[in-house]
């Protein structure tokens, strides 16, 4: 493709070299550049990438996009100065792959709890309903069934616009998208264009970067805002920011809701560990999800389908035959009777939604045990308040050590301590190793009872000193129980 297409329509502050050359690639990873890349310097939290300006040159690299030329030019290398790279790169991506989010139809999901269910949720419904699809989540990426590996929950805006790239040239007619507030501040969705976006809930979460709280919910508002006319906008009605979150949206706004009036509506007949059984906008319909927090992600999946055309019927058909995301409310059942659950609650209010849900299935006939962490290096301020709703609404707490990554796990669970009540103290222990700490969690639990395993949810791994060491809550659950049927 050549530079001066790329470039076209970009506001440059200046450019030495020709704009007339064939580019190969486009690369912010100084070491992934091949022969005839463009070059993007990014300033980022870790790095600056115009120190490597000099590696990429001597990789290869023939364009070099930059804020701050260099000290020294090669005249073989063309260079555009442009006010901030980092809000452009997603544009330059989305053109060089073609401008892939303009032959499918893409749908975003943001907010703090609920992206990976619904994401997961719409792209499986809609194989089911015979459509080409792809997905971009936390869990795993997915060209018309193919799986690509992920590390983050949005990629950076060059891998994110070639994976959809990649789902337009294999005919994918939709993608779901999750879009996290780092993913909307970065600028890695610049440059695409989404066909829906969806609104779940806002919560407390990823402070440490934000600083506060209305940063967070400005991010989360800021995807909305860029929706265009022809776009639609599904948000949370029962969400007090819900409806903040489309104050300005130029979208066809749609709201769903179980409290009040809404475009989409649900009222729950019963549940189980097993499902519940809803009626969805006047319709009676079971579904193997458990909790109020997912009856609101089966309303946002719905309204969506309907917004993209689908029949009723055949929608809640389908839903009536989807099964939980892996690692999000995961019901095992034990030999000796008890349920484990694994869910990837890492924030006050999920792990309140989900201690709720199991309360709303016990009904006071049986115990709740959990098991929980917090992560390292991340916002501190929700370690003394997770523990604190753990045993506000949990017969016995284990606190234990969750991805430490470079801090040191007791003072991680010293932190969350500080969050127990004098009252609460005694039902409370801390276990430093998770393993430890899940096999005590089981031998403490009778039949009838149920053990929450929260934090982790789908990851198999632990990130101790920089170093992911393989973990996995259900493999430890699985193997404690065969030794309970020995």
């Amino acid at each position: 493709m050549n530079l001066k297409d790329i470039l076209h329509d970009v506001q440059l502050v200046e450019v030495k070299g020709t704009k007339n050359r064939e580019v190969t690639g486009i690369q912010i990873d100084s070491r992934q550049i091949q022969s005839g890349d463009i070059f993007v310097a990014i300033r980022g939290t870790q790095s600056d990438g115009h120190q490597f300006i000099p590696m990429a040159i001597e990789k290869g690299s023939g364009t070099v996009i930059c804020e701050q030329f260099p000290k020294t030019f090669n005249e073989d290398v063309t260079y555009v100065r442009v006010e901030n790279t980092e809000k452009i790169v997603g544009l330059l991506a989305t053109r060089f792959y073609g401008n892939p989010t303009r032959k499918l139809k893409l749908v975003g999901v943001t907010g703090t709890n609920g992206k990976t269910t619904i994401a997961t949720l719409l792209y499986e419904m809609f194989r089911k309903l015979g459509y080409k699809c792809g997905l971009c989540s936390t869990v795993c990426n997915y060209v018309d069934g193919e799986p690509y590996p992920t590390s983050q929950t949005t990629p950076d805006p060059i891998t994110l616009n070639k994976l959809l790239g990649e789902m337009a040239d294999k005919g994918c007619e939709y993608a779901f998208m999750e879009v996290s507030s780092h993913a909307i501040c970065q600028h890695r969705i610049g440059g695409l264009h989404f066909t829906g976006g969806i609104f779940t809930n806002l919560t407390r979460d990823h402070l440490d970067y934000h600083k506060t709280f209305e940063n967070y919910r400005d991010a989360k508002k800021a995807f909305f805002d860029q929706l265009t006319p022809d776009a639609f906008a599904i948000t949370n009605a029962d969400d007090k920011n819900g409806m903040v979150m489309v104050q300005n949206c130029k979208a066809e706004i749609k709201t769903y809701s179980q409290q009040r009036l809404a475009d989409f509506h649900t009222n729950i007949l019963d549940m189980t560990f097993q499902g519940m059984e809803l009626v969805v906008n006047g319709t009676e319909v079971h579904i193997p999800l458990v909790g109020k927090f997912n009856v609101s992600n089966i309303l946002a999946i719905y309204g969506a389908a309907m917004m993209l055309g689908q029949s009723s019927q055949e929608v809640l058909t389908v839903l009536s035959a989807l099964h939980s995301v892996s690692g999000r409310f995961e019901a095992l059942q034990s030999p000796k009777g008890y349920t484990a659950i694994v869910d990837y609650a890492h924030t006050p209010d999920a792990l309140v939604n989900v201690l709720c849900t199991i309360h709303d299935v016990l009904r006071g006939k049986g115990h709740i045990l959990t098991v929980c962490g917090c992560g390292g290096n991340r916002d501190k301020g929700k370690r003394p308040q997770m523990a604190f709703e753990a045993a506000k609404l949990s017969d016995r707490v284990i606190l234990t050590s969750d991805n430490p990554r470079f801090e040191e796990p007791e003072d991680i669970l010293k932190d969350m301590l500080a969050g127990i009540q004098p009252d609460q103290k005694n039902k409370v222990v801390t276990i430093v190793e998770r393993a430890q700490a899940i096999q005590t969690a089981c031998f403490m639990a009778s039949a009838g009872d149920v053990i929450l395993v929260a934090g982790k949810g789908h990851e198999n791994y632990q990130d101790v000193k920089g170093v992911k060491h393989h973990f996995d809550d259900k493999e430890i659950l699985c193997e404690i129980f065969k030794k309970e049927l020995s």
